[in-house]
């Protein structure tokens, strides 16, 4: 120990800060579907996303990885998927964010009207002869255009497609595409559209975990939790009953990948930990936070 003029000791010790540094992380941002809508309803809309590894939506060039600062907790938020009902218009996804990354949620679909924009946007309604909800950009497509003719919606945009505009026949209207991504170490495809439902053979969903439109009287299938996928559309169907609702929007997911030199995060929400090709990848189902 050092003494002081005064008779005392002072430490020997220096209280040093705590080291800090940067690091690159990949992200895959996925926003929650839109649920389609019900009667003949159109197709929802896949929830947008942005990806900086093997391709993003909407046809875009890839997202820049993220510069963050080790010892900073960063929240991450996962966008659920919309709810259909009855004889409504399905709502619409709510977005995914991490970092200064927001993915827009996809597009309602509807039963009449104009299509919802969102992330991709929801298919146009079929009681008249409509278009559908543009997507945003560098996320995903738009949806297809709805038809009077036996009240064909449009198909719900996916991240890699435009969806299916209504044939005006008695088969509904196909989701647009997914996206491929490989960034938790093998390829799946996420946000693809809903189909929409008609008084006939109703709509596939499309790829990516898109929900397919309801057949002669049924309600519309789900999109696929945690790949972004839009809700199919409701068929009316005889007796024409307006409690068929359209399939809820698949929720959405965030995926963070370091370099496998990067000490194991701290992170809050229970996302599953995994290792592959010398990176560490976080996969978010839910809400939570992380702390490299």
């Amino acid at each position: 120990m050092g003494s002081r003029r005064d008779g005392g000791y002072v430490s020997a010790y220096t209280i040093l800060p705590t080291p800090t540094y940067t690091l690159t992380v990949d992200y895959l941002v996925v926003a929650g579907g839109g649920a389609g809508g019900g009667q003949n309803g159109s197709g929802g809309g896949a929830g947008g996303m942005r990806s900086t590894v093997t391709a993003t939506g909407g046809g875009g060039s890839l997202e820049s990885a993220l510069t963050l600062n080790a010892g900073i907790n960063y929240a991450v938020t996962v966008g659920g998927g919309g709810s259909g009902g009855g004889n409504l218009a399905g709502t619409s996804g709510s977005d995914s964010v991490f970092s200064t990354i927001t993915s827009t949620g996809g597009g309602g679909g509807v039963i009449t009207g104009n299509g919802v924009i969102g992330g991709s946007g929801s298919g146009g309604g079929g009681n008249t002869t409509t278009t559908g909800g543009s997507g945003t950009t560098n996320q995903g497509y738009a949806g297809g255009t709805g038809r009077i003719e036996y009240a064909s919606g449009g198909g719900g945009g996916g991240a890699g497609a435009v969806g299916q505009n209504g044939s005006g026949t008695s088969t509904g209207a196909n989701g647009g595409a997914g996206v491929a991504s490989s960034i938790s170490g093998s390829s799946v495809t996420y946000a693809g559209g809903g189909g929409s439902g008609v008084d006939g053979t109703g709509g596939s969903g499309g790829t990516g975990g898109g929900g397919a439109g309801g057949t002669s009287g049924n309600a519309g299938s789900a999109g696929t939790a945690n790949r972004g996928g839009g809700g199919g559309g409701a068929s009316r169907g005889a007796p024409y009953t307006a409690t068929l609702a359209g399939g809820n929007g698949g929720s959405g997911i965030v995926v963070l990948r370091t370099t496998d030199s990067v000490p194991e995060a701290i992170t809050t929400g229970s996302p599953t930990v995994t290792t592959s090709g010398g990176y560490r990848i976080y996969s978010f189902t839910g809400s939570g936070t992380i702390t490299f």
